[in-house]
Order: C-alpha cells, then sequence, then structure tokens
C-alpha cells in the first residue's frame, strides 16, 4: 500500500522581501557519506582515499564539491517542508566552491533575498533572486550561489 500524499504548503511570493534573511539546517558530514557519493559520482582520490588525499591541495579527505550541492538541497527541501515552498526553480548562477567541506563539518544555510521579479508574461507567478551561503560549523562559508525560485501570486498581486 502507497504511503499518503503529504499536503504541500506553497509560500506566495508576495511574502518575500528584499534584504530578508533566513537561517537553517545542521547537516553533519560524514565520512562514509563523501566516499560513497564520490564512488558513484565525483572519483577523485581527495574524496576516495585518505593517505592520498593528504598530500592533495586538500591536505585530506574531503567532499565533492557536488556533494556539497546535494547536502545543501537536503537542508532546503526540509527547511521546505517547515515553511512551505516554491513551484520549481530555473535554475542557479555562480556556484562558487571556497572551502573544502571534510568529515565532520555541520553545514548550514542562509538565504537572503536579492531581488523579486514579477513574470511579465505569467501573472500568476514570480521569482524570488536569493544568495545562498553554506558555511560549517567554524562559521566559514564553504559554497555559495545565486538561487531562483518560482513563486505563486496572490491574486491582490496581478493588480499592480
Amino acid at each position: 500500500m502507497a504511503a499518503a500524499a503529504k499536503e504541500l504548503k506553497y509560500i506566495p511570493f508576495e511574502s518575500f522581501k528584499i534584504g530578508q534573511k533566513q537561517n537553517f539546517g545542521a547537516y553533519e558530514v560524514t565520512e562514509e557519506e563523501i566516499i560513497e557519493f564520490a564512488s558513484k559520482y565525483d572519483a577523485q582520490f581527495f574524496h576516495l582515499d585518505h593517505e592520498a588525499a593528504k598530500q592533495s591541495l586538500f591536505g585530506g579527505l574531503c567532499a565533492s564539491g557536488w556533494h556539497t550541492c546535494a547536502m545543501t538541497m537536503s537542508m532546503m527541501v526540509e527547511n521546505m517542508d517547515l515553511h512551505g515552498r516554491s513551484l520549481g526553480s530555473p535554475g542557479i548562477d555562480s556556484l562558487r566552491w571556497l572551502c573544502p567541506v571534510y568529515p565532520g563539518d555541520v553545514l548550514s544555510v542562509q538565504m537572503e533575498v536579492l531581488d523579486t521579479v514579477p513574470s511579465k508574461s505569467r501573472p500568476n507567478i514570480g521569482v524570488v533572486v536569493s544568495k545562498v551561503s553554506v558555511s560549517n560549523q567554524q562559521s566559514v562559508v564553504v559554497m555559495e550561489f545565486t538561487s531562483k525560485g518560482i513563486f505563486s501570486r496572490c491574486e491582490a498581486g496581478l493588480a499592480e
């Protein structure tokens, strides 16, 4: 028997204000997960082998940047489950991996609204542009990107 579908809560476009910030997440990075992800998707020695990784630019075993993206998405979806979600995303811009992510790091996310853009061709939606910063437990930013989320506009927003 299939599990019952969970009712989804959506955030209205008008609830976002430029400069608004939200902090969430506490994702603990494990050595096992780093190696498992890298074995499947990014099999470079510094993601797989402790001894070899010591000789790398990173000085030790570290997570793939793509794994850091996946862990961030996990925190973002968990946050959506608590606070509401978008209708989807047309993508991200300016992805930067700034510092390595090591086993034992605890990652968290800060999102800051940079812009809100009502759609000209589809007045029932708008795009929210946010800066996403991912930090470790020492408040060191390890990754940044600009995210674009699509949100439903309220009926009142259609009259603008």
